[in-house]
């Protein structure tokens, strides 16, 4: 500003952030192309990110899922409640490991996911949102549940012993 205080110019201040740049679109590229399923919701519980193997496991893609609330949407109704305790305990700061649900795919397929729930902070350290990062079980039970079938229904006996010759199935 000049003496009568009128404005005769402007000051300003940048900065390069062509490096953080590049390092977030990395970041997001490792994300979208992981072979797990990754998705993101922000502190509202909508979802923010969805990469190529959620999409590809469950048939919604980014466009069907963006914005949209995890929890109220896409979680069956008996474990809506359990699911959005993890992700609020998530934006506590409180991370989960190793929680199990189903989730119904678009064409109606019920799949069992296990999954990380863990907090995201912005470069200040305030809490935005959480990651989940999950593995589909679905194969894995159903293999679980056949091998208890056969061993309850066998005509023989069967047990198991452990290494040092004990009984312990």
């Amino acid at each position: 500003r000049d003496e009568q205080g009128c404005i005769i110019g402007v000051v300003g201040i940048g900065q390069d952030i062509t490096a953080r740049l590049a390092q977030e679109n990395e970041y997001t590229k490792l994300i979208d192309t992981a072979n797990a399923p990754i998705f993101g919701v922000d502190t509202q519980g909508k979802v923010n990110v969805w990469n190529q193997c959620a999409m590809q496991l469950v048939g919604y893609s980014s466009e069907d899922v963006m914005g949209k609330h995890l929890v109220q949407e896409f979680i069956t109704d008996e474990y809506k409640a359990a699911v959005q305790s993890v992700l609020d305990q998530a934006l506590c700061g409180e991370e989960t490991a190793n929680f199990e649900f189903p989730l119904i795919t678009k064409g109606g397929v019920r799949l069992y996911v296990l999954l990380n729930a863990t907090t995201r902070r912005n470069d200040r350290g305030n809490i935005i949102g959480m990651v989940g990062i999950g593995q589909d079980i679905t194969g894995r039970l159903a293999q679980e549940r056949e091998y208890s079938r056969l061993i309850n229904t066998a005509n023989a006996p069967i047990f198991g012993v452990d290494t040092q010759g004990r009984v312990n199935v």
